[in-house]
């Protein structure tokens, strides 16, 4: 059983930043896609940044990118997501994501917003960008 759990959210004015923290635990292969969904109230939930543990390979939707950074602390099981230049488009409930097995399909799935491809969820983290 995988277990995630979230932290790092906030309020910022637009162009601040926070970083997302992703602590996971239970059975874990490095060969895990993990990653990060968003969702917004009337919107459908997107895929924002995605890291292969087997090879650190990153995918980021294009909303995201050159702002967004994801990355892993082996050593603790942590995914991070630092947002920079934060927009009030950015303001959602953002997910740790965890697939049933590992891949780099889960990679591509989460870049195009397969959420229903992944089993394993942590509980949120609310991010408020006001203007």
């Amino acid at each position: 059983e995988v277990q995630l759990v979230e932290s790092g959210g906030g309020s910022v004015q637009a162009g601040g930043s926070l970083r997302l923290s992703c602590a996971a635990s239970g059975h874990f292969l490095s060969a895990y896609c993990m990653g990060w969904f968003r969702h917004a109230p009337g919107k459908e939930r997107e895929g924002v940044a995605g890291i292969y543990l087997g090879d650190n390979t990153k995918y980021y939707a294009d909303s995201v990118k050159g702002r967004f950074t994801i990355s892993r602390d082996t050593g603790n099981n942590t995914v991070y997501l630092q947002m920079n230049d934060l927009k009030p488009e950015d303001s959602a409930r953002y997910y740790c994501a965890a697939p049933p097995r590992g891949g780099t399909w889960y990679c591509w799935s989460l870049s195009k917003g397969r959420s229903t491809d992944f089993d394993y969820w942590g509980q949120g983290t609310q991010v408020t960008v006001s203007s």
